[in-house]
């Protein structure tokens, strides 16, 4: 046989065969370690920095993942990420499995493999010493005349709770962590929180001002999560947690941390049978998912749009001020304008939204979240509209400036009748792009509790699992927010440059 002919075999197996695949757990066990996705920030007893080395992190479920590495021999490697999109981490292979106080629901089983659980929680109802909340019932009569406002984590099961049993009657506000809304509730932002009782547990020496009102309610499981389909890494899994249950090793790790309840017990169940029946709950799908969470991204854009057209004109006016200040002020004002400018250009608009709402209680000002939103969103694009303007104002020709002022008119009607109709019309295009822009940037205001569509869309997309009916859903909403408002700047471009060569042809005839 000839070496083309001996070749020929081994290229048909090298290209033409399928190639071999390779489970997580076998990339686990070759590489020597596994990945495991939590957030950080959302504090302990979960996975949270240490104290005396902010280096390290440390909690129960730091313990577990060690737990797990040691009895496979390998290590555990901890990737921080954000809490309601560890799923996606998980999806793009960024970690293996998600270790986070994370609830078993009928949506994420219906996208990613589980274990058993490895804890068993309910939830807690926490108000001030001095709040007139004394139990759940309580949250159906008003505080102080008005509805009682009570934060959630965000895409958590106390979020999934209170919407289903006491959206009627409470004002729910979500936060990005646990600590911000216990804070919140001690400085009297709002009223209640709902968290899990291991956070309860964990913070009530921090928050002494805070109490337990009524009895724990709403129990559930937390389950570690792999990739669907990657079901022997979840035998492994499950293996582990069975033993640490059944020695009672996992019992040592929540008493360390003070979380150990009886409600614990259960897992013993689960530990000795994997295939006992855990609730879930059902799963919504196509236009079922839309018709059900439809109205909740639609309310969503209305935020949206609330927050953008109560912000944008305040900004616009704020920048015309700068604008001018910077053109033709004093130094005096001159200098305080640019540096004003350089701040709110030169830090990121989470950080000054995160001052506005959580800082500037300590001194007395206490927003809410829609007032604390729009002043953001309006101080932080007045920089760069004062920017645009001035640029459109240079744009003017000096000569017409003087003009103006040799026919008699003053200053402010020279700015007002001729300087500004034609910067208008030449920034026009610039400020409809920010407008744009700041229906996306509104997104942000989710750092203070603020629930608009692209918030929305993520914590629905998060509890159902319908990603790509919900993200049309919510790509056709932009749309619909977008594209009239480029075309109603253009039809204002064309009407506004027509007045501005009437204006002009007028000026130089009288001239």
């Amino acid at each position: 046989m000839t070496g083309k002919a001996c070749l020929a075999p081994l290229l048909a197996t090298l290209f033409l065969a399928p190639p071999a695949y390779a489970d997580d757990w076998t990339k686990i066990r070759d590489r020597g370690y596994f990945v495991w996705g939590a957030d950080e920030e959302g504090g302990g007893p979960y996975a949270y920095p240490d104290p005396n080395n902010p280096d390290r992190i440390i909690g129960f479920e730091v313990d577990l993942a060690e737990r797990i590495a040691e009895a496979w021999g390998i290590r555990a490697r901890f990737r921080s990420g954000i809490w309601d999109n560890l799923p996606d981490l998980l999806r793009i292979g960024q970690i293996d499995m998600i270790i986070n106080g994370y609830e078993l629901t009928a949506a994420r089983a219906a996208t990613m493999e589980h274990t058993i659980p490895y804890y068993v929680y309910d939830l807690v109802l926490l108000v001030r010493h001095d709040s007139p909340i004394q139990d759940w019932s309580d949250l159906k009569q008003l505080v102080h005349g008005h509805k009682p406002r009570v934060g959630v984590l965000v895409a958590s099961g106390a979020q999934q709770y209170a919407e289903a049993n006491w959206a009627r009657w409470i004002e729910l506000l979500v936060y990005e962590g646990n600590t911000e809304a216990m804070r919140d509730v001690e400085t009297g932002k709002i009223d209640a929180v709902i968290v899990d009782r291991p956070i309860a547990i964990f913070y009530r020496d921090r928050y002494p001002l805070l109490r337990v009102a009524g009895k724990p309610t709403a129990p559930g499981y937390y389950v570690i999560y792999v990739r669907k389909g990657e079901k022997r890494l979840r035998d492994k899994l499950n293996a582990v947690l069975a033993e640490l249950i059944l020695s009672g090793e996992l019992k040592e790790i929540y008493e360390r941390y003070g979380i150990w309840t009886e409600a614990q017990q259960e897992l013993i169940k689960y530990a000795r049978d994997f295939s006992s029946p855990i609730r879930r709950g059902a799963v919504l799908r196509g236009w079922d998912v839309i018709r059900d969470r439809g109205p909740l991204l639609l309310k969503g854009a209305w935020v949206t749009v609330y927050l953008s057209v109560l912000s944008f004109p305040l900004a616009i006016a704020f920048g015309i001020v700068l604008a001018v200040a910077r053109l033709f002020g004093p130094a005096i004002v001159r200098l305080p304008a640019l540096l004003y400018v350089e701040l709110m250009r030169g830090t990121p608009l989470m950080l000054q939204l995160y001052v506005i709402f959580y800082v500037f209680p300590e001194f007395g000002i206490n927003l809410q979240p829609v007032q604390a939103a729009i002043l953001g969103l309006a101080l932080n694009y007045a920089a760069y509209e004062s920017e645009i303007f001035r640029a459109g104002i240079q744009a003017i020709p000096a000569g017409q400036i003087q003009a103006a002022l040799a026919l008699g008119m003053s200053w402010w009607q020279t700015l007002r009748r001729v300087v500004l109709p034609q910067a208008i019309r030449i920034v026009i295009p610039p400020v409809t792009n920010d407008f744009i822009a700041l229906f996306k940037d509104t997104s942000v205001c989710s750092v203070i509790t603020i629930f608009e569509l692209t918030r929305q869309y993520s914590v629905q997309r998060n509890d159902t699992g319908a990603t790509v009916e919900l993200a049309i859903v919510a790509a056709a909403l932009y749309l619909c927010m977008s594209v009239p408002l480029a075309h109603l700047a253009a039809r204002a471009e064309r009407k506004l440059s027509g007045q501005n060569r009437r204006m002009l042809t007028s000026l130089r005839r009288i001239v």
